[in-house]
C-alpha cells in the first residue's frame, strides 16, 4: 500500500511509495500520495497537484481488477475520509464521507435500525470506489448501489466543491453518479436508506437446464435472484432472496460457518491450489465441489444475507447483456468450455438488475443480466477470459468497469447511448485531463 504523511490533521505531501491491487494485478507508482481528512484538504491537493503539473487519481481499497485508480502522480488514499456525516431520517436519507468502507456503512445503518434496499455481494469497497466503478447487487427492481444515490459532492479539476443532486447541478449528478473518476474526486455521498428489513434466503442446487430453462420465471418470481453454474457439470447453485416478515432465522453457527468458511473458503482454496497445480484434476474437483453445498434457508437482516466473505484470491470479467440475449450467451459459454481444453475452477455468477438511468450504468436503459466469470489468482486466464469476451461483445455486452475487459471508447459508444453526454460532461469538468489516466483513455477516448 502507498506511504502517507499525514501530520496535524492535514493531508500533507507524502512519499509515493507502491500500491497494489486486492487481486495483485494492479501496481502503481505514484510520485506522491496523500490522505486528506476534509472536502477542503481534498481540494488543496488537487490545487497543488495541477500546479505541479500531476495528475489525480483516488483509491480506495482496490477491488477493482483494472486499472482505473492507477497513476504516477498524485495518488488520493481513503482512510482519513471517512465516517458517518448525518442521518436524516425524515428524508430517508444517510450521508457518509467518501472513503468510508461498506462494510461499517452497513453495520452502522443496521445499529440504527435501517438499510440499504439492495448491495453486492461483498462490502470491502469503499462507498466511492464501489459507485464510481458500478458494483451492483442482483434484483428484480433494484441492484446498483449507484442508483441508491440522491446528492452527492465532488471536487473538481480546478479544486472547485459542487454539490450535486437531481435539483442541483443535475447534469453533474447524472454523469457523477457513476463517473470512473474522470469527472474529479467524490468527497461525500448521500444514499437513499428505508427501515431495516428482514431477508429470507433460500439456496438451493439446480440443473444447469433447469435454470436456464426456468430463467424468466424465477426472475420474476423473486425479488433478488442469482445462480452459479459450475463449469464442466451440468451443475448450479441458485439463491432467492425476499423480504420476509419473520422471525430472524440466521444459519446456525457450525453450520454458516461450515458453509461459508470451511466449504466456500478453506477447502475451495485448497480446491484452487490444487487445480492451479495440476489443471487436469479441475473438472474432477468441479463436479465434487458442485455437489458439496446442500439447499439451506435461513432469514436475517439484509446486509448478512446479500452479502458473503470472499478469502479466495482471484481475477475476474463480468459483461452485462441484454436480458433477453443472456442465457443463448450463457449456453454459448458453455459449449465453449466443454469443446476446448480450458479448466476453469471458479463458477460463472449469473445476477440480473432493470434498467436505469444513470449514464455509463451497465444497466443504463436496458433490462441487464450479468454474467461473470472468474479465475485463480496465478493460473492463466487471458485465452478464457478473450473467448468468453468475443462470446458477450457479440451479444452488445457491456463490461464491468472494474472487471477485466479489453473493450475501449470506439465500442463502447456503440453500445451506451448516453456515452457522448457523458464525454461531453468531462470535456467540460476536466478539458486538461487532469484525472486521466491509461484506463481512461483506454474506455473514453481523449
Amino acid at each position: 500500500m502507498a506511504v502517507t504523511d499525514v501530520i496535524g490533521g492535514s493531508g500533507r505531501r507524502g512519499s509515493g511509495g507502491s500500491w497494489r491491487n486486492w487481486a495483485g494485478n494492479v501496481t502503481a507508482r505514484p510520485v506522491r500520495t496523500v490522505a486528506p481528512a476534509s472536502a477542503e484538504e481534498l481540494a488543496a491537493a488537487v490545487r497543488t497537484a495541477a500546479a505541479d503539473g500531476l495528475t489525480v487519481k483516488a483509491a480506495g481499497t482496490g477491488h477493482s481488477f483494472t486499472p482505473a485508480a492507477a497513476t504516477d502522480g498524485l495518488l488520493i488514499r481513503p482512510e482519513r475520509l471517512t465516517g458517518i456525516r448525518r442521518i436524516d431520517r425524515a428524508a430517508g436519507t444517510v450521508t457518509v464521507a467518501a472513503g468510508t468502507p461498506l462494510k461499517v456503512l452497513n453495520r452502522t445503518l443496521s445499529a440504527h435500525g435501517l438499510s440499504l434496499a439492495n448491495m453486492g455481494d461483498i462490502m470491502e469497497q469503499t462507498v466511492s470506489g464501489a459507485i464510481s466503478t458500478g458494483t451492483h447487487g442482483t434484483g428484480r427492481d433494484s441492484a446498483s448501489i449507484a442508483a441508491q444515490i440522491t446528492a452527492l459532492e465532488l471536487v473538481t479539476a480546478d479544486g472547485s466543491v459542487l454539490r450535486c443532486s437531481a435539483e442541483e447541478n443535475p447534469e453533474v449528478f447524472a454523469g457523477a453518479r457513476l463517473g470512473l473518476g474522470a469527472l474529479g474526486v467524490v468527497s461525500e455521498l448521500t444514499f437513499a436508506v428505508e427501515p431495516e428489513f428482514l431477508l429470507t434466503a433460500r439456496e438451493e442446487p439446480m440443473s444447469f437446464d433447469e435454470v436456464t430453462g426456468r430463467f424468466d420465471e424465477l426472475a420474476a418470481e423473486n425479488e433478488h435472484f442469482e445462480f452459479y453454474w459450475f463449469p464442466h457439470t451440468g451443475n448450479c447453485n441458485t439463491k432467492r432472496n425476499n423480504r420476509s416478515q419473520g422471525p430472524a432465522a440466521p444459519p446456525g453457527r457450525v453450520s454458516g460457518w461450515i458453509e461459508d468458511e470451511l466449504l466456500s473458503n478453506g477447502v475451495f482454496q485448497v480446491a484452487c491450489a490444487v487445480g492451479r497445480a495440476v489443471p487436469a484434476a479441475i473438472p474432477g474437483i468441479a463436479k465434487i465441489s458442485s455437489r458439496a453445498l446442500s439447499a439451506r434457508t435461513y432469514t436475517d437482516i439484509p446486509y448478512k444475507v446479500f452479502t458473503s466473505p470472499r478469502r479466495v484470491r482471484f481475477v475476474e470479467m463480468e459483461y452485462a447483456l441484454p436480458r433477453a440475449a443472456a442465457i443463448e450467451a450463457l449456453g454459448e459459454l458453455k459449449a465453449l468450455v466443454e469443446r476446448s481444453d480450458f479448466k476453469v475452477s471458479f463458477p460463472v455468477e449469473v445476477r440480473t438488475a432493470p434498467a436505469d438511468d444513470i449514464a455509463l450504468s451497465t444497466a443504463s436503459g436496458r433490462e441487464t443480466v450479468y454474467i461473470a466469470v472468474h479465475m485463480y489468482r496465478g493460473t492463466p486466464f487471458r485465452a478464457y477470459f478473450g473467448a468468453t469476451e468475443r462470446i458477450m461483445a457479440a451479444h452488445e455486452g457491456r463490461p464491468h468497469w472494474g472487471k477485466l475487459h479489453t473493450r475501449d471508447a470506439g465500442y463502447l459508444a456503440e453500445v451506451y447511448p448516453r456515452f457522448g453526454e457523458f464525454t461531453a460532461l468531462r470535456n467540460r469538468l476536466d478539458p486538461e485531463r487532469r484525472f486521466a489516466n491509461g484506463y481512461l483513455r483506454q474506455v473514453l477516448g481523449d
